[in-house]
Parts: structure tokens; sequence; C-alpha cells
């Protein structure tokens, strides 16, 4: 049995940001440290911060006043930021510049009197915060029925935004039929799909040309390891999600010639090594690397991060 493992995988810009973010913050102020969700979803990375002084909440009611309060990297709706105002919390955003982008342009398209179709996922919190950045202007289409079904006051005036993690065959779909519809429909100035995505999905269609199985490192809350799974499976290939080697059940590699290997962008590298041992321990021979790309990016961090790190050495 041959290994085929994708590169890229695995954390992205964004996720490498957050991480660093919330472990500067505990670091620099002491624990414990508030975050607002999982800072990415994956339960090791979760669990390794909680260990260092990370505290995750959904609600804010009962985070101390003036305690420091981290926006994951999902990004939060502006009614969460206002209600860290009240509670007098020293607020640091994690939000991955790329899902702030499409946060930018759904504000300045609602100003402009669009009608704004977000597609996306309705339960997945990054959708949650973009809708809260224009509530009244958009309204979410998660599949090409509801773009074929979707009413707008005016057909002139209609836009489309994407969640950053979404398949780009599904969302191609769905742009094309709203397209249609909506001859003068204003599209992203630039593809709301954010490079790390793009770069995962790209490599398991590479490796779906050469496996017979696909093992995708990633928590089942993860949109975009999820969409590994399915990019996979929509070529005809088995694939499976799992958060560890120890979920790896022996009767999916018999009779396998070749097994891909990838991890959402939320998954570490170290989960993905555990993968590939447990590979080698089944019988695997040589681990082949297919890579479609290389991944410079690197993201800033925050402003306000080193604002309340400054006042807090005064």
């Amino acid at each position: 049995m041959e290994v085929r493992l994708a590169a890229p995988r695995g954390f992205c810009a964004g996720v490498d940001r957050a991480i660093e973010i919330v472990e500067l913050a505990i670091e620099t102020f002491g624990p414990p440290v508030y975050v607002r969700h999982e800072i990415v979803h994956n339960r090791h990375v979760v669990r390794d911060l909680y260990e260092k002084g990370a505290r995750f909440v959904e609600d804010l009611a009962g985070i101390p006043e003036h305690s420091v309060l981290i926006y994951s990297a999902h990004g939060v709706s502006p009614s969460v930021r206002e209600e860290a105002r009240r509670r007098n919390l020293r607020a640091i955003d994690a939000t991955c510049p790329l899902v702030t982008k499409v946060h930018i342009e759904a504000v300045r398209l609602a100003r402009e009197g669009y009608r704004i179709l977000l597609i996306g996922h309705r339960d997945h919190v990054e959708v949650e915060g973009t809708l809260g950045e224009a509530p009244g202007h958009i309204e979410v289409i998660s599949s090409v029925e509801e773009a074929r079904r979707v009413a707008v006051p005016d057909p002139a005036r209609v836009a489309c935004i994407t969640q950053t993690t979404l398949s780009m065959d599904d969302t191609r779909g769905i742009v094309e039929t709203l397209r249609g519809r909506f001859p003068d429909l204003r599209e992203p100035r630039k593809d709301d799909i954010c490079y790390a995505t793009q770069n995962r999905q790209n490599a398991v269609k590479e490796m779906c040309k050469e496996v017979d199985l696909l093992l995708v490192v990633g928590a089942p809350e993860s949109s975009n390891a999820n969409r590994l799974v399915e990019v996979a499976q929509a070529r005809g290939i088995r694939a499976r999600l799992i958060q560890d080697a120890d979920e790896i059940r022996p009767d999916w590699l018999e009779g396998i010639r070749s097994v891909g290997v990838t991890a959402g962008a939320s998954a570490p590298e170290e989960l993905v090594q555990n993968v590939l041992r447990k590979l080698r321990a089944a019988g695997a021979g040589r681990v082949k690397e297919v890579r479609v790309a290389e991944e410079t990016i690197e993201f800033a961090l925050p402003p306000d991060l080193k604002h309340l790190a400054a006042a807090a050495a005064t």
C-alpha cells in the first residue's frame, strides 16, 4: 500500500495567527484569557490552549469585567463586539483577515442598497458573524435549489458574497444559477473562498487521480475539512474524516493499493504524522508528496493586541 500526502495541508496563515494571538495573550496578561467560540475547530488545539489558560465561551455573560476576550478566527457580529464594550472587556480580534474582507464587503454592499446573497451554511459560526454585519440586507443561500427559488426586492440590485471555507465546485454552481437569474448580479471583486481552502481542495483533486481511499484529518465542525471529504467523494473516491489516527479502522485499508492523506486548515501537522505512523504500522510503504502550491502568506498580529500589551506594561 502506497501513501500520497497532500501539500499544502493543515494549518493556514489565519489559523497560525489565531493560535499565536491566544498564546501571546496568555503570556502577556496571564491566565485565564477568554475566547469567544473555539479559536479554531480542532479539539486538540483547543485542549492544548485550555491547558495553557484559555477558556472558551459562547456567552459573554459569565466573563468578569476587564478580562481579556479574544474573538475566534471565524469572526463575530457587531452585536458581540458591542456587548464586549458594555461589559468592559479587553477585546483582541483574531478574526482571519480573509473573513474580515467578507465582512467589510457586506457592510459596503448594504450601504449601497444591495440585497446580499451570502453563499454558505446557515449554522456555521463564520456565517453568523457575517450575517450580523448587515441584518435585514443578507439572505443565506446554501444550495443551487435555494438559488433558483430566492426572491429579491430589486433584481437590478443583487450582490453575492461567500463563506470562505466552501467547496469551489459547489459555489460555482450556485453563482452560475444566480448569474442566470440576475444578469446584473454584483459578484465579489475577488473570490471569497480563501487561498488555503483552494489549495487544499486542489491537492485532493490531484490525489484522487491516484488513490483508492482518502483520509482527511479534521474536526466534524470544520467546514473546510468536510469540504475536502466532499471533493473526493464527488470524484468517486472513498473518503473518511478523522480527528486523529486512533479513528482509523483496519477494515478501511483492506484491498487498498494507495491511500491519500490530507488535513483541514485547523489540524496540526502532528496529527498528520501520527496518521502516517499508523499507516506504516499497517504495512504502508513509501510516502509520496503531492504538492500543488507553495504557501508563503503570513498575516500580521492585530494592533489591539499590541495596544493592550503596551497598556498593561505601564
